[in-house]
């Protein structure tokens, strides 16, 4: 009677290549944006002598830093599985109003954007875990009318308020803590806030469990609708602390900003590795995402010779090739 013998290395090794194809595509998720930032920021470096300058360089993160504060609530957003058409609009409303409040006080121009603004994630957020209606819908919606309140407060975008000269508010996105500008400390901050939250959290647990799969996560007793409420009024809440920050660093209220910035802050989260079907991300890849976008802004500047609109050529196909290598490693994964 004859026995065979199975090496274990050898049956092993089916479940051994899928582990490892499951982590080259987790790495690849995580680490895309930074291996690309980094070798676009090198090149960049090398090619052009005023590119590592501190000036520019810290030009790079003040700029970075407005479009980061709404990338990071869209994060949470799309790691929900959701949308949030709604961010440009609620950021550039929340520049109006911070401007108009600061004409009377410093802290009416940080009360009443934020108030404002979280009131429209609040409805938002309430319509679509309550309502079930699809985020598309209802952020679109939420687009028009921030869009349409901030037109009718600035007389169709004919009045542009000032902060008034001298006024403390200024500081917020203008001031500097030991040559560092403080709107960069106030994005490390909430990054470090964020990343804190996502991975020590119930409710971070939550959101992934969510864009993962939502039925599931409520058979569980995860409080899904609390989440996702919790989650439209965070994002609208950090838009409009974006627009705080933008109406104290430009000292007005700019009506024209905001528009198409919502998916600027998109293609940043996706940039970062967060899937557009949730479930997953990082909140440090997202901030990669946002650098990754305003240093290719920078080198079409630094180039000179190219128009501006080459910045969202750029960007759309390193967007559009990221997405196309999630899906593929994704589905790659799951077979």
């Amino acid at each position: 009677m004859s026995t065979t013998t199975v090496d274990p290395a050898t049956s092993n090794a089916p479940e051994a290549a899928l582990a490892n194809r499951a982590r080259f595509a987790s790495l690849v998720q995580r680490q895309g944006a930074l291996a690309i930032f980094v070798v676009v920021v090198a090149v960049a470096s090398v090619s052009f002598d005023s590119f590592a300058s501190q000036g520019n360089i810290t030009g790079i993160a003040v700029q970075a830093s407005f479009l980061a504060m709404l990338a990071l609530g869209m994060t949470f957003v799309i790691m929900t599985g959701g949308i949030d058409l709604s961010v440009g609009s609620v950021f550039a409303l929340g520049g109006v109003l911070a401007a108009w409040g600061s004409q009377h006080g410093t802290l009416a121009a940080f009360v009443l954007p934020l108030a404002v603004c979280g009131a429209i994630g609040l409805v938002q957020g309430l319509v679509i875990a309550r309502g079930g209606l699809p985020p598309f819908i209802v952020t679109l919606a939420g687009l028009l009318f921030a869009r349409g309140l901030l037109l009718l407060l600035s007389d169709e975008g004919a009045t542009t308020y000032k902060v008034p000269r001298g006024s403390s508010f200024r500081e917020l996105a203008q001031g500097e803590l030991l040559g560092i500008p403080y709107p960069v400390i106030l994005v490390v901050v909430f990054f470090a806030i964020g990343g804190l939250v996502l991975h020590r959290t119930s409710y971070g647990a939550s959101v992934l469990a969510i864009g993962g799969q939502e039925d599931a996560a409520d058979l569980m007793g995860l409080p899904v609708v609390r989440t996702k409420v919790l989650t439209y009024v965070a994002s609208a809440l950090l838009a409009g602390f974006g627009g705080v920050m933008i109406a104290s660093y430009t000292s007005s209220g700019v009506t024209i900003l905001g528009v198409g910035t919502e998916l600027e802050a998109i293609a940043a989260v996706v940039l970062g590795g967060t899937l557009l079907t949730g479930g997953a991300g990082t909140v440090l890849g997202t901030l990669v995402g946002v650098l990754l976008l305003q240093v290719i802004k920078n080198v079409i500047n630094q180039i000179g010779s190219l128009d501006s609109d080459w910045q969202s050529v750029v960007s759309g196909t390193i967007l559009l090739l990221v997405v196309t290598l999630q899906r593929v490693l994704t589905r790659g994964d799951r077979t």
